[in-house]
């Protein structure tokens, strides 16, 4: 990075790569990962828009198909795909800047900001204060497979959301106001009712230097009241992702000199910045589905496990085969109080009702349950499931059961973080599957 742009912020100048002119960029650019893990469908959607064009479909692995047969050589394809991208010409290097993007679809517009973050400013682990934090419990045991993927790979390519708290909107949204009348670098649809996006290739030195002097301006340790280590970078999507881009730059760095450590690509992660009081951010819950149980053991199981963790309440499930019951019953357990969590299984509806629960959200509630279950369950597995439609559709298959929980107030995000530590994991999604970030740009990450 330009010595100029130096900063205690933990932000780096990238030097972004870009396909070249000619390349279809609705199929170039495909959803994240770690998306419609128990919908194969929608992955052979996306083969059918791809085809043979170059994509990103061919440099990332969705995670329906992580430790599954062949994936060792599908992440050998993906490496040879990646040299194969930057040697003939389909990938091209911009040089150093930020890319701005807005991305509009089921009618919010939202911006951001593509930057690299230094990877010494962030911590997973429970109890962290670095300026870059976890925000939801990181599970070790997801890094080793992702690390196989990322391990000796050329380039990075980022489905990473990281928030900053900006309420006067001093970083974002001015740059947006600069360039918004001055010609795209991009203007697309992407694939898979994914919505609309554009994008301004940001390398004026005056600009980049304003926007990371405001970024520095947002570190402020008395900012919710009290001095606490300033939270300035809050991970909003990916963050096991970038848990393993963290893991790798150990690993590497563990490798190298001391002088070699400074400027190594590696070092640095490519994120998508977005401003929490955006408009256009939706924090969406995550739900549950489990797989593989005999759904009347499974409950009673967790009724149990519910009783002893929330020693001080009372637990209670109930079932309905009428929708209008269920509705009715429901009604009336909410306005009673407590943690209330609709369930689904096949031909009935209901919910799970925590009286004076132990835990903040009703999310901690259950996932402190289910964790437990889950383990003393032979076979049972889940998965979180953006979308009351499809926890409604997997829910009610046999042997199956879909539990629905209530969306977080994003005002009260950051604040939460830093007084209460990493939410509990899968407590919210910035927007639905087909709104998460779609691979875009790309970087060097290999010295």
């Amino acid at each position: 990075m330009d010595p100029k742009f130096n900063n205690n912020a933990g932000v780096c100048v990238p030097e972004i790569m870009f396909p070249a002119e000619g390349v279809d960029l609705t199929k170039w650019a495909c959803v994240a990962c770690d998306q419609y893990t128990s919908q194969p469908d929608y992955w052979e959607g996306c083969e059918k828009v791809v085809g043979d064009a170059p994509s990103t479909l061919r440099i990332m692995l969705p995670e329906i198909y992580l430790e599954k047969p062949g994936e060792d050589e599908r992440i050998a394809a993906i490496r040879k795909t990646m040299d194969e991208y930057v040697k003939n010409g389909t990938l091209r290097n911009l040089g150093e800047g930020f890319m701005l993007t807005r991305r509009t679809v089921d009618g919010k517009t939202r911006n951001g900001l593509v930057v690299a973050l230094d990877l010494e400013c962030y911590d997973y682990n429970k109890g962290s204060t670095t300026l870059i934090r976890a925000t939801e419990g990181t599970i070790v045991e997801r890094i080793p497979p992702r690390l196989r993927i990322r391990d000796g790979a050329p380039l990075e390519l980022p489905h990473i959301l990281v928030l900053i708290d900006d309420e006067k909107r001093t970083v974002i949204e001015p740059i947006y106001e600069a360039v918004k009348a001055t010609p795209k670098f991009y203007d697309f649809e992407l694939m898979q009712k994914g919505g609309h996006i554009e994008g301004w290739f940001i390398n004026d030195e005056a600009m980049i230097k304003n926007a990371i002097d405001a970024i520095t301006a947002l570190i402020d340790p008395m900012k919710y009241g009290r001095e606490m280590a300033p939270l300035l970078f809050a991970m909003g999507d990916g963050n096991h992702s970038f848990a393993t881009a963290k893991a790798n730059w150990e690993k590497l760095k563990a490798t190298l000199p001391e002088e070699a450590r400074e400027n190594h690509p590696a070092r640095y992660a490519l994120v998508e910045l977005e401003n929490v009081h955006d408009e256009g951010i939706v924090f969406e819950p995550i739900h549950r589905v489990v797989f593989n149980i005999s759904v009347k053991k499974f409950l009673n199981d967790l009724k149990l496990k519910l009783s002893q963790q929330n020693p001080g309440g009372i637990v209670d499930i109930q079932l309905f085969e009428s929708e209008r019951r269920f509705n009715r019953n429901y009604e009336r357990a909410v306005a009673d109080g407590g943690h209330i969590i609709p369930i689904v299984i096949q031909g009935k509806r209901g919910f799970i009702a925590v009286k004076r629960p132990a835990a903040q959200l009703e999310v901690g509630t259950l996932q402190a349950a289910l964790d437990v279950v889950l383990k003393e369950t032979k076979g049972a597995t889940i998965d979180y499931i953006h979308g009351a439609d499809v926890v409604n559709d997997l829910g009610s298959k046999v042997n199956n059961m879909g539990f629905l929980l209530p969306s977080m107030d994003k005002s009260a995000f950051f604040k939460t973080v830093v007084f209460d530590g990493a939410l509990p994991r899968k407590t919210f999604s910035m927007g639905e599957a087909h709104e998460k970030r779609y691979y875009l740009e790309c970087r060097n990450i290999m010295k």
